[in-house]
């Protein structure tokens, strides 16, 4: 097994430590924040730091990196108050990388991929139509991470839309079923599948299959 100390990892060359670093946390969460400036210029790209915040009242989260160089969805979403948050999945993950690339903020990458917006119910910042699982969100609050100069957004979420037959009875969404892709560091793309799922885990009693096909309406 190889070990790599801090003084290792300080002297690699910084892609080599951004891939190894990236990668060796585990799977993350895959996913591209759509938004509109005051200018009306959209912007859409691809984020793998979102979390969950909080369900009530519902909120997540995700890190900006430094803004010392212009970051178009920053600047949108202060100005606007509003994002959308959408799910990759696997047909469109060579347009979802592309969003990474560097274009002038006068330029919408939607413009330059095959991933179209869609409004809904009025929201004022886009989905990504081919996405499965779509939020739209407004802008709380931001917290500044003075270790390495970088930001947490805080988002409430006020739109879900997403496909019946991937929600489960007690609202649980198997997200296997929508073939949403998970990222390994920041340049790989995985299918997950559902391995099991346990009911809520109490002191000495038996870990038990929750694992359950959701019934079609219809049936």
């Amino acid at each position: 097994m190889n070990h790599y100390t801090l003084q290792n990892l300080t002297e690699m060359p910084s892609r080599h430590r951004a891939n190894l670093i990236n990668s060796c946390t585990g799977y993350k969460s895959c996913n591209l924040i759509a938004t509109k400036g005051k200018n009306q210029i959209t912007n859409v790209a691809i984020f793998n730091s979102i979390v969950h915040i909080g369900s009530n009242p519902p909120m997540l989260g995700f890190i900006l990196r430094p803004t010392t160089v212009p970051r178009n969805t920053y600047r949108n979403l202060k100005e606007s108050g509003f994002f959308t948050v959408n799910q990759v999945q696997q047909d469109i993950i060579a347009d979802a990388h592309h969003t990474s690339a560097k274009y002038d903020e006068s330029i919408s990458e939607f413009d330059k991929t095959n991933l179209d917006p869609v409004y809904l119910d009025n929201f004022y910042a886009p989905y990504v139509k081919d996405s499965p699982i779509q939020l739209g969100c407004k802008y709380v609050n931001e917290y500044f991470i003075k270790e390495n100069d970088t930001i947490l957004i805080i988002g409430a979420i006020e739109h879900i839309y997403l496909n019946e037959d991937i929600i489960h009875p007690d609202g649980w969404v198997q997200l296997d079923k929508a073939k949403t892709v998970s990222c390994i560091g920041l340049d790989g793309y995985a299918l997950p599948k559902l391995l099991e799922r346990f009911q809520y885990a109490k002191p000495d009693q038996e870990t038990k299959s929750l694992h359950i096909e959701p019934k079609n309406k219809d049936s």
